[in-house]
């Protein structure tokens, strides 16, 4: 079975969903293929803060795309919520920093990017345990509840008439005279005008299996991270903490989630007691009534890191009609609204609104 497509996109998380609501409003037929069910790997197995663990100390390319993304959340987040009923649980609840030894770099990235920020008020000092190093709050910044979030999307690409090919293995391509002919599975083949890979942490992997002697090969590799997730009770935490590398997120029916680790371990996406038992003590130590709660779920995820956590986002070099958008690291969420929009202008071939460049895949 053979399928003519005019866009075809590798891999169902953040950045495929949004990808394709992008092309689907500017009238493209789409259809994604995903080798698992969509949204379930790194997009899934997030936080969902939306802005960067200190955005100052990360390169502009990244700032760029966050504040155009973030910018973006709360009307997305409407429209997804009342074309499907599912809420995205976008909520602007604040963010305390306990520890910002860069302070004037704190207060100057802020500035210059717009940032609400004070000096935290006593309550909020008040009920956490931590050595606090000049405590910066940023009472605007905003999460999405991640699962919800790529649920909701799904919902709303399917109503707007989007393939979905789950479950789906690529077991070869065709290339002729620099364009991408066919794409091939277990079970049918496809046609497409343009292919787009958003595969996340296994997008080079492919893209090398596809094309062993390119011209560049992107700096993608998985990137482990786990998390813990309390049965707390609605206010138990009202607001997101960042202590150091760590953090906690209050959901909106109380849950809280405690993130994050950052492991080396390749494609091996296993939950360890280690890591429990660190995030745990990291949980209780800064906020010691947690240990009320009990913990009812542990994951992994496999983010797609990349040297200095600048996705790429463009056309491949030696295929006309392939392009990525992959590699955003911990920041797919925060940084996925405007990487989407950013490949919609370059393959619709509209004026961009952020500069493509530092997002080629040949800038190494």
């Amino acid at each position: 079975m053979t399928l003519d497509t005019d866009i075809l996109i590798i891999g169902g998380g953040i950045s495929g969903l949004l990808t394709a609501r992008e092309l689907r409003l500017a009238g493209r037929d789409i259809t994604i293929i995903d080798k698992s069910n969509a949204g379930q790997e790194a997009s899934w197995a997030g936080g969902g803060i939306l802005l960067p663990i200190y955005p100052w100390r990360q390169a502009d390319a990244i700032s760029d795309l966050v504040l155009a993304s973030i910018q973006s959340y709360p009307n997305l987040s409407s429209e997804l919520r009342d074309t499907t009923g599912i809420d995205p649980e976008w909520l602007p609840c604040g963010m305390l920093i306990c520890k910002n030894p860069d302070y004037d770099l704190a207060i100057k990235w802020c500035k210059s990017r717009d940032i609400a920020y004070q000096s935290p008020p006593a309550a909020l000092l008040n009920t956490i345990n931590t050595r606090c190093d000049q405590p910066l709050w940023l009472p605007d910044i905003a999460q999405a509840r991640n699962p919800r979030l790529l649920k909701s999307l799904k919902a709303y690409l399917l109503q707007k008439g989007v393939r979905f090919i789950e479950n789906a293995e690529i077991t070869g391509i065709e290339i002729l005279n620099r364009c991408l002919q066919k794409v091939h599975t277990s079970k049918r083949s496809f046609i497409p005008n343009q292919t787009v890979v958003c595969a996340g942490a296994w997008s080079a992997e492919l893209l090398n299996r596809w094309l062993p002697h390119a011209s560049t090969t992107l700096q993608i590799q998985p990137v482990r991270g786990q998390m813990l997730l309390f049965d707390a009770q609605p206010d138990t935490l009202k607001h997101m903490i960042l202590d150091g590398d760590h953090y906690l997120i209050p959901r909106r029916d109380g849950k809280i989630l405690a993130g994050s680790t950052v492991e080396q371990a390749g494609f091996t996406k296993i939950t360890t007691t280690e890591a429990r038992e660190h995030l745990y003590s990291f949980a209780i130590g800064l906020m010691p009534d947690l240990k009320n709660y009990p913990v009812c779920e542990h994951w992994a995820g496999l983010r797609p890191g990349t040297p200095e956590g600048i996705p790429y986002i463009g056309f491949h070099p030696d295929v006309d009609n392939l392009s990525v958008n992959a590699g955003h690291f911990r920041n797919g969420l925060v940084m996925g609204p405007a990487s989407a929009r950013l490949l919609a202008d370059l393959i619709l071939q509209r004026t961009p609104t952020l500069n493509p460049t530092a997002y080629a895949l040949n800038r190494n």
